[in-house]
């Protein structure tokens, strides 16, 4: 799993990122304008966005992200105590929020939740008798491994772990290809074509007019 790590104080960004790194594939950002061109060029799985920042404020930042139609999961983090900070959070589309200070194995039980809640384990169940391996981009069906290549992988990813919604052509677009390499929505199609062959049409359901959801 892939996690973007906003924070602007060095000595528990460090602490985070050797913490993390032990489980994950960190990538960190000091300020807002950096992390913007990490997330322009790679996706990620889960963001982890402190309040305060030298350019901005993570809120402000993840709003942006939205309104692009990303909706990768968020931990806040911050020291502030008043409520309306959490309650803006939420609004602009906050998965959990944690207060400084804490302790380590706190973050890792919130990082657990939002993996189980959103499907991003290493392995999941498509079905009683396929599996796909996350990481490593390999499908097990009855017994049989089939390597997926890495757009293939990251667009099963994305639509299982959003499977609670219809994903729109636009927002594939948008999330699984960089800005300077964005194709056109042939691309999606022909990438949803090969996943079905692989896991069968009934999962990766096509709403007229809307774009597709995973069944």
């Amino acid at each position: 799993m892939k996690i973007l790590l906003l924070e602007d104080d060095t000595v528990l960004a460090d602490i985070l990122k050797d913490y993390l790194s032990n489980s994950y594939i960190v990538s960190h950002a000091y300020t807002i304008d950096l992390a913007r061109e990490l997330c322009d060029k790679q996706s990620f799985d889960l963001y982890i966005f402190d309040i305060n920042l030298p350019d901005g404020d993570g809120i402000s930042f993840l709003k942006s992200l939205r309104e692009f139609a990303d909706f990768t999961p968020t931990i806040f983090i911050t020291a502030f105590q008043n409520i309306k900070y959490l309650k803006e959070a939420f609004k602009n589309g906050a998965s959990d929020f944690i207060k400084k200070p804490f302790e380590l194995e706190e973050l890792s039980l919130r990082i657990n939740n939002i993996k189980a809640y959103k499907g991003l384990e290493q392995s999941v169940q498509i079905n009683e008798y396929i599996t796909f391996d996350t990481v490593k981009n390999i499908l097990h069906v009855k017994g049989n491994k089939i390597a997926l290549n890495k757009k293939q992988g990251q667009m099963l990813g994305y639509i299982y772990k959003n499977r609670q919604r219809v994903i729109s052509v636009d927002e594939l677009l948008q999330n699984l290809w960089s800005y300077d390499e964005m194709p056109t929505a042939d691309a999606v199609r022909t990438l949803v074509k090969e996943l079905r062959r692989y896991i069968g049409k009934e999962h990766i359901v096509n709403i007229r007019g809307q774009g597709y959801k995973f069944e």
